[in-house]
């Protein structure tokens, strides 16, 4: 189901950056099975997400370029800051792929 019709400016207060997975932790305490994710957006400095992609082997996922909406407010997710919003869609069993940019994309550079 398709949700409603929004305009292009609702759709431009969204900000989405390239960003690349430098760390990656273990994250027991969450409902769902988690990472700690930490991405660097080069000159956007890094941030911290809870990210729902334990599909991925911890070593597949360091190094790896990845979108992210970075100006959503923090959450708390069991007593963990979650700082940014790692994109993603479900395969046919419900995992979670990661949208990924094409190698070439630069760290830090904005989505349109």
């Amino acid at each position: 189901m398709l949700k409603p019709e929004i305009t292009y400016d609702d759709f431009s207060k969204v900000e989405m950056r390239v960003g690349k997975i430098v760390e990656v932790q273990p994250f027991p305490r969450a409902r769902n099975p988690s990472y700690k994710v930490r991405v660097d957006f080069g000159d956007g400095g890094e941030r911290w997400s809870s990210a729902q992609i334990t599909n991925y082997p911890e070593a597949e996922l360091l190094g790896r370029l990845v979108v992210c909406v970075v100006n959503m407010p923090p959450r708390n997710i069991a007593g963990f800051k979650s700082e940014i919003l790692v994109m993603g869609a479900p395969d046919a069993e419900g995992r979670t792929m990661l949208l990924q940019p094409d190698a070439g994309a630069v760290v830090g550079s904005e989505i349109f």
